[in-house]
């Protein structure tokens, strides 16, 4: 496993994050101890997760996720070997405080979420998505805060626009606030033109770190979908499929890196994700597994790099250029 900093900051992290948005979900913790256990043993030390972590899944509250993670930690005794980032902005109680980007909820959540994990400060605490109803002078002054009581270490977001995402940073500049040093945007080989468009010059100019989610297409990038075959047996594959299935440049990107995987003797998920890592922009892509089988495949992407010939043929067969529209 190969490090790299956190954008322009001195904070090391794993090539491959891994993300335990299931954990409570589709893994049950004996499960994700497991996944943990391999991933750490691997040389991960980078564990993202969200305070609304599964509040979707049934018998869920939220906060799932963070529990199980911190009672992980606190079991094995290795809280200073990670790097623990979560999020806030997702719906954890009722009533009209119970979401958003105020400073009232994040204060609030912000305590959860240390009581949870079991830590005295996030390393990583992440805006989930844009609140527009809240003024982001408001939004970033309670992060600034955070950091300077020493409850958070650095802050991120995820699922911005541009525009948003560039104004927070010019914001905190004028300010002199702590400001966003990493962005979680949904990015992969068949999803490029959001992130592409215009965050990817924006965090290239401004050094933000960029952690990828979603770099296997939520399974589309695997090897499990074969164009005109039957579709996995599940409610996930119908929803791929209505994504990616009528678009021929999806499956020309999925024909292309499985070329590039059989001639190095790799997986096409291993490819993918080399695919990212091999962008100098990226400083981690975000990994999720229920086992540690399923773990197995994509911690084969660690150290590997594309050359600059596989680039140029996955890029064309995606879409061309990094100027295209999805």
């Amino acid at each position: 496993m190969e490090y790299r900093p956190l954008g322009r900051t001195g904070l090391m992290v794993s090539e491959l994050c891994l993300g335990t948005m299931q954990w409570g979900w589709t893994a049950d913790e004996h499960q994700a101890r497991d996944v943990m256990d391999a991933y750490v043993e691997a040389g991960g030390n980078f564990l993202d997760t969200a305070d609304v972590y599964s509040r979707w899944a049934k018998d869920n509250p939220g906060g799932v996720s963070e529990q199980i993670i911190g009672r992980w930690m606190m079991d094995r005794g290795n809280r200073r070997d990670l790097v623990i980032a979560t999020k806030v902005r997702g719906p954890m109680w009722d009533g009209p405080n119970g979401a958003g980007l105020s400073r009232r909820h994040i204060m609030d959540a912000v305590e959860d979420s240390l009581r949870r994990l079991q830590v005295d400060a996030i390393d990583l605490y992440q805006a989930h998505a844009d609140d527009p109803d809240a003024p982001l002078d408001e939004t970033l002054r309670a992060f600034d805060d955070l950091v300077h009581q020493g409850k958070v270490h650095y802050l991120g977001a995820s699922n911005y626009a541009a525009w948003r995402f560039g104004k927070a940073l010019s914001i905190s500049e004028r300010e002199g606030w702590a400001r966003f040093e990493s962005l979680q945007p949904h990015y992969n080989l068949v999803h490029r033109g959001e992130f592409e468009r215009e965050l990817r010059p924006l965090c290239e100019s401004e050094s933000v770190g960029v952690i990828p989610y979603s770099p296997l297409a939520g399974g589309f990038l695997t090897g499990k979908y074969v164009r005109g075959a039957d579709l996995p047996g599940s409610a996930r594959a119908e929803g791929i499929d209505a994504r990616y299935g009528a678009s021929d440049r999806a499956w020309s990107a999925l024909d292309a890196g499985q070329t590039v995987a059989k001639a190095s003797g790799k997986t096409i998920a291993q490819v993918a994700l080399a695919w990212l890592l091999t962008q100098p922009v990226v400083s981690s892509a975000i990994i999720g597994a229920n086992t540690v089988e399923q773990l197995g495949d994509s911690l084969g992407a660690a150290g590997y790099r594309l050359s600059p010939a596989e680039m140029e043929q996955l890029n064309e067969a995606s879409g061309g250029s990094f100027e295209w529209n999805d």
